[in-house]
């Protein structure tokens, strides 16, 4: 329950970040703030952070980053597999050497508490707008994993309800904050290969067919109609969820009913790159066309794309390719050179490797550079854009979304990226939305949106 104790804290903490933001608009503030400034021992000067969802993604990129961090103090766990929530409640009390966690397997309970500033989301793809959505309603800064979202329809109303609301909103990715990817970022946007005239990306290949349908006991540890939520209700399978027990890789991310594979997995990493280095990452494409195969009908519950290749035209005359390859990749080709950049291994290279031992001037564009929760936590300290809001997450995912949409159409589709709609094109423009089952949509009319 909500104490008089508990607003003045939660009253006295977002004064505080008030304050700090206020100073920023004058001052210079560190991505840290020093500890003589908010006090190392005072953990109510620290952004109070919830988080929800407790699997493989929270435990090996999410959780740890919070837990170090002089900023931020994680005060509650939540998950709806009772397992991995008392290990997550374990993890944070340990480094905290005390028992003050609280632990939930019921989201809302998260995102209800006045004493919450922000929250991580790291749950599986069907959850990530319901309940970012009813967080930045209550005011809560959110960092939310990618995807952003399973349909495009639902990503304008996530947008549009973050700027409403003006909390600070990180897409959770980590691929602008690697090396290569931005100083490949810097180079093409300062015009060191010249005008940009084709831009090629590639995500690996990992999804495969299989997966039984047969129905199996619910474990005891799971909330299995907590765990589903918005999307369509099917009789329990361990490989309609994840392993029990276990952090292993999850069968909803091969369920297109939870996910859409790694057309919109791993593509919302580096589409996202693409977009910012042709400054396009609050618009999209003027066209869009493509291919890709599925697991063969019968073949087993699993049925995202297993292969794709996709290519979008931009109104400037620009070509992006997009497809399934041996690892991740952005090459891009301008009128004067070329630049290949490997994302998680290999070598940076170029047409002219002189290229890459380029000093930028002092006049050039620097684009900024900080770690993904790092970037979250400076948001919100300084009232600041994050390196990928809500309005860039979701036209990164819209992009992957709207080649899977030509994949499955069969044709080239014409896209108008303000209105976000194809044109004269009713039966493309239907799989713009998805149904919710209720109730779950938190009153947002996806189906018509």
């Amino acid at each position: 329950m909500r104490t008089e104790a508990g607003t003045s804290l939660s009253m006295t903490r977002r004064r505080m970040l008030q304050t700090l933001a206020a100073a920023g608009t004058a001052v210079a503030l560190p991505s840290i703030v020093p500890s003589s400034v908010l006090g190392a021992a005072a953990p109510s000067n620290r952004i109070a952070v919830g988080m929800v969802a407790m699997g493989r993604q929270a435990l090996h990129a999410n959780l740890k980053p919070f837990l170090y961090s002089e900023d931020a103090r994680v005060v509650a766990v939540c998950d709806v597999d009772r397992w991995r929530l008392d290990r997550a409640k374990q993890d944070v009390d340990k480094h905290y050497a005390n028992s003050d966690c609280a632990a939930t397997t019921d989201w809302r309970e998260i995102v209800g508490r006045d004493d919450i500033d922000a929250i991580m989301n790291s749950t599986p793809d069907h959850w990530h707008v319901p309940i970012s959505l009813a967080a930045v309603r209550r005011g809560k800064h959110v960092s939310c994993e990618k995807p952003l979202t399973l349909s495009v329809a639902e990503g304008r109303v996530l947008a549009d309800a973050v700027a409403r609301a003006a909390v600070t909103f990180r897409t959770d990715s980590e691929c602008r904050s690697d090396a290569y990817m931005h100083k490949l970022s810097e180079l093409v946007r300062n015009g060191y290969i010249g005008n940009i005239r084709r831009i090629e990306v590639g995500v690996p290949t990992g999804d495969v067919a299989g997966g039984k349908a047969d129905p199996m006991p619910v474990p005891a540890e799971l909330d299995y109609d907590m765990w589903t939520g918005p999307a369509p209700e099917h009789p329990y399978t361990v490989d309609r969820v994840h392993p029990p027990q276990s952090y292993g890789r999850p069968g909803w991310m091969r369920c297109r009913d939870t996910c859409e594979g790694m057309v919109t997995n791993w593509g919302t990493h580096t589409i996202d790159v693409a977009q910012l280095l042709h400054n396009t990452e609050r618009t999209g494409p003027v066209s869009v066309e493509g291919q890709g195969r599925y697991p063969a009908p019968g073949s087993g519950l699993w049925g995202v794309l297993l292969n794709f290749q996709v290519q979008y035209k931009y109104a400037d005359g620009v070509i992006l390719d997009y497809h399934t390859a041996a690892g991740a990749f952005i090459r891009v080709e301008g009128d004067e050179g070329w630049i290949h950049a490997p994302w998680l291994g290999g070598q940076m290279t170029a047409s002219d490797p002189s290229i890459l031992r380029l000093k930028l001037k002092e006049s050039d564009l620097r684009l900024p550079l900080r770690q993904d929760k790092e970037d979250f936590l400076y948001g919100i300290r300084n009232n600041a854009p994050t390196m990928a809001d809500a309005e860039i997450g979701h036209r990164t995912c819209s992009m992957c979304q709207l080649g899977h949409i030509a994949i499955q159409c069969g044709r080239r589709l014409v896209w108008d990226p303000n209105a976000e709609r194809f044109a004269d094109d009713s039966a493309a423009n239907r799989m713009l939305s998805r149904p919710y089952r209720a109730p779950w949509g938190l009153d947002i009319n996806i189906a018509t949106a």
